[in-house]
Order: C-alpha cells, then structure tokens, then sequence
C-alpha cells in the first residue's frame, strides 16, 4: 500500500514539471532546480572540517521532520543506488549537464526503485544493498520527486545531504553557487583565535618553542623569533539561523604580501584525509607541511606559507575571511620581533620519522613499516614499551599525541602470552590516553606467529581478546504489536556489531540500522511477509569482531 501511494504521488508531481523545466543562463553557466520547493535553509555547508575528511557537500534542513519530496535538479538518470550503515538510503543521479549528486540520509525511495530495493534486500537477506542501474532503466527529469528525506545512516538530525560532483573529473564541488539566487545571507565570517606554531629548532613564540593560542584580538603585540606558522580558528555564519559553518576563503597576508590562501570550492575523495595536515584542531593552519598536496591551498615564499622573524620590529599580520556568497571580513594583529634564543632539536635517528621516504620502527615484539607518502612532515616519536606479566602482548606507545596518516600501514605485533587457544578471538586494540581499549580489527598470522593489523594513525596499542558475546536487549517490547515496529539494542563492549540477522516465524525478517547514531535494529511488521492477527517468534542473532554469537528469542502478538 505505502508503494502504491508513493508512486501515485511521484505521477501527480511528474505531471506539474512542466514549472520545473532546467534553464540555462546566457553566460552559459548551468541553473538547477532545489532539490525542496521550500525555502532553502543549510544546517551544513561544503567543505566543513570533519573527522579526517571535508564535509562533500551541502546538508539541507527540513523543518525537523522526515518525509519531504527530494526532487531531481535537471534532466538526467539514477546511477546507483544504495542502503548503507553510515549514509542511510542513497541515491546518485548523473545529470545530462554535467553534474552528479548524491542524496544521502533518505528516509525512503520511490516507485520501481522501491521496490526493487525491497526485493533485493531479501533475496541476499541483508539490510545493506547496492544497485547500478543501466543509465536507460531510471531516466528523471528536472523537478521530478526522486525520493523522501530522512534522517538515516550516521545522521544527528532530519536533513538531506546533497554532494555534487563534476562528472567528468569525479571530485567534489561547492553546490552552494547553483542556488545562490535562493540563498539571503549579508553575514560574513567571522574570526574567533589564532594559534602560533614555532618550527622545531627554528622558532619561539612568546619564549616558548611549542603551539601557543592566542584571542583574536591581543592585548599587547606577540612576541616571536624565528620561523613560525600562524593558524586561524574561524566560522561562516548565515542570515536567522544559529549554524556555524565552514569559511570559503582565508587570505594571510603579512606586511602587505599575501603569503597563503585556501580556497575550498573543490576536492577529489582521495585528498579528504589531508585535512588531518591543513588543521590543528579546528583551527586552520596558513601554511603548507611539505607531505601536504591539498589543491585547495597555496602558499607563496621560501618557506611554504611560514613567516620568518627575523627583524627587531613590528610585523603586520592581516586576515582575509570569505564566504560562498562575497561576504568578507578582516582580522589585523601585530607580531613584535624579538631576538631571542632557539633550542636546537635533539631526538635519537631512530624516532625520526620522515616525511619523503620509508620508514621502518622496530621495538621488541613489534615491526612497524610506514611508506613514503603516509606522514605529512618529519616525526619525532616519543615512543615507549610497557609491559606487564599479565599482558598478552607489550603496549607500544608509538607516540604521546594522535598522528593521522595519509592511508594505511603495516603493523604487527607478537604475542607474550595465549589465554585462549582460538586465535580469532584476539584482536589488536588501541589505548586511550586514559587506557581504555578499543578494537582497530587485525588477525592472527599463523605463518609468522603475530597479529598483523593495518593502521592509519601513529597512537598507542597492544593486542586484547575478545570472548564475551554480545547483548541483545528488546526495546518497548510491549508495543511492538500496537506500532508494528519490532526494535532491539545490540551491545558488544570490546569489538562491536559486526554482523545481525533476524527471522520471524521461521522466515528471514528484513531488521536495519535505520540510524546509526541510536543503533537500533529495526523491522518495520509488513503483512505482506508476516500474517497478522496472531502470535509470532522473533528471533536475532548478533555476531561481534571476534566471531562471538548471542542468539535469543521473544513472542509478540500481532
């Protein structure tokens, strides 16, 4: 039933579409349909810093409610379509323009997509499904509803997610342009803290040799001599809402000379994890480590955007901060030259870890092997080994702070001690600062008797076992029957959900994990597949990382 009035409905809006025709401008420059047809209000815009990768594309809001029609921008056919843990329902559209996108965090398709994706799920009896499609089996036109928002996948909140892609390049751009004629917003970006990097062995701010944070405004001129970097903690804002977003562009310019801009108005997929090299935190830096080769930002000098004190006097420092839509901002601080004395960097060879080449650590127990291109600039570990009778395996601390790295390495580590004879159930674990552990996956090499595990960050670990299954716990169990939504929690304290299946009566019961944030596993009751007016048996079964089952059963009315 709910198909048949979704498809009647995508009929009645594909026969008013005639409103919604693509135009294009004199200048040539391509015009879009909105993807709502109402007003156009972001809670996220391109580019935002994230957790190891940019934010790809603008995050629509929808009044806090799920269920609006997502209409196609212009003329084009569905390429691919997906239900995935992390974005929900997703939906890639490539468009006769030029331009792709991809819906994410749907709460639904429509019609024959739908359906098919129902089917699908079924048949390989998994939540999480992918269709690509022939570019003639789904063709759409401009203004045509093509799904309904949601709030799925890793999503904190009803939105639509909507990346846009230049298709013959395959990267990431700004959609915000397409609709700037949508879009009122006067309110430009505004600055909120500096932070000063000193260059190890080369420079001193406020006589000190590490990061310094300093308020937009200092009292007094900073002192500082040497080679140092400036970075800049700075937000856009727009017209009647309280979001923060990302700023477009930083300018720096020191003594009238522009030394750095960012520009973020594209990238490639491949680039997102130079953002752990551009920021400290959530300020932006406005120089370029030598492993960095973000497009998006240039610097010009000798010394990649650094600014080298090397003068008795007052050095003017003026910040230039842009939206997507020409609304600026300046920030002016002054640096006070200071001649003052620069330790020199004394580290073993050892833990020296560089930038441009391979890079091998080897401790007791452990090899560490770290290809040229991983590290963004030259690594001096403060590295340890701690041990304890108890321990399966040493503890290596391979750093004191967090470092991303541009991709995966090889690590392995040696077992001291084997509480348990099944290998599987052992895993490599990274350790907290305060020492909680956590999984990062990893198996048991038998041929070279240790745990081999890829790694992206230089951190702390050591290898755990895991032998206590999962918990499954029902979720208003007493109103399953009256809502037809069967809900369950599913725990695993050491190395997490890897895999669920459910069946009700016997039959393979579709349960997904509408979002992410919660966890809940989820069946919506279909009296298609299960018979109503009766009793039935639920049954789930939770798999973690290390193979562990728990499998329990429950009775509803319906």
């Amino acid at each position: 039933m709910k198909y048949s009035i979704l498809l009647f409905f995508l009929l009645l809006i594909g026969g008013v579409q005639g409103g919604y025709a693509q135009e294009t401008e004199a200048s040539g420059k391509v015009s879009l349909v909105a993807p709502f047809d109402f007003p156009i209000v972001f809670s996220g815009n391109f580019g935002e810093l994230r957790a190891n990768h940019f934010h790809g594309g603008l995050d629509f809001k929808t009044g806090g409610t799920i269920g609006k029609p997502v209409r196609a921008l212009a003329d084009g056919y569905i390429s691919r379509i997906r239900v995935t843990h992390g974005s929900g329902y997703v939906l890639d559209v490539v468009y006769d323009n030029g331009y792709s996108t991809i819906n994410r965090h749907l709460s639904a398709f429509v019609g024959e997509v739908a359906r098919r994706v129902e089917e699908l799920q079924y048949s390989e009896e998994n939540w999480e499904v992918e269709i690509t499609p022939e570019p003639d089996e789904y063709p759409v036109r401009a203004g045509q509803v093509i799904a309904l928002s949601g709030n799925t996948g890793y999503s904190f909140g009803p939105h639509l997610h909507l990346d846009m892609i230049e298709t013959a390049t395959g990267e990431y751009i700004d959609p915000l342009p397409f609709f700037r004629d949508r879009v009122k917003d006067r309110t430009a970006p505004r600055a909120e803290g500096l932070m000063f990097f000193p260059q190890p062995g080369k420079g001193v701010v406020e006589g000190k040799q590490t990061c310094c944070a300093f308020p937009i405004q200092p009292a007094k001129p900073i002192t500082a001599w040497g080679l140092i970097g400036i970075g800049i903690r700075a937000y856009d804002y727009m017209d009647g809402v309280h979001n923060r977003y990302g700023v477009k562009s930083v300018v720096l310019e020191v003594d009238g000379r522009e030394l750095f801009r960012s520009t973020v108005d594209r990238f490639a997929a491949e680039e997102n994890r130079y953002i752990n090299s551009w920021t400290y935190g959530q300020y932006m830096k406005s120089f370029i480590e030598p492993g960095n080769r973000l497009r998006m930002l240039q610097a010009s000098g000798d010394h990649r955007g650094l600014v080298n004190i090397d003068e008795e006097r007052l050095y003017q420092f003026v910040y230039t901060l842009s939206d997507a839509l020409g609304n600026t901002s300046r920030v002016r601080f002054t640096v006070q030259g200071k001649r003052s004395a620069i330790a020199p960097v004394e580290h073993r060879e050892k833990y020296i870890l560089r930038w441009d080449r391979v890079n091998f650590l080897q401790e007791p127990g452990l090899d560490l092997v770290i290809p040229r291109g991983r590290l963004y600039e030259d690594v001096l570990l403060n590295t340890s080994v701690q041990a304890d009778s108890g321990d399966i395996a040493f503890t290596y601390r391979l750093h004191d702070v967090r470092i991303p790295m541009h991709d995966a390495c090889d690590l392995r580590i040696s077992l001291r001690r084997r509480p348990v004879e099944d290998m599987s159930k052992y895993y490599v674990a990274g350790v907290t600062a305060r020492g909680d552990k956590f999984s990062v996956g990893g198996k048991y090499d038998e041929e070279e008797d240790c745990m081999k595990v890829r790694i992206r960050e230089l951190g702390t670990y050591t290898v755990a076992v895991d032998t206590v299954p999962p918990v499954i716990t029902p979720v208003n169990q007493a109103q399953w029957g009256r809502t037809g939504r069967i809900v369950f929690k599913a725990k695993d304290r050491e190395t997490g959900i890897h895999t669920y299946r459910g069946t009700i009566d016997g039959k393979y019961a579709l349960f997904g994990k509408p979002n992410s944030i919660s966890g809940n596993l989820v069946c919506e009751l279909d009296p298609k597949r299960v018979k109503k007016g009766g009793r039935h048996r639920v049954e789930m079964t939770v798999t973690d990382g290390c193979g562990n089952r728990t499998t329990e059963q429950w009775e509803f009315v319906w």
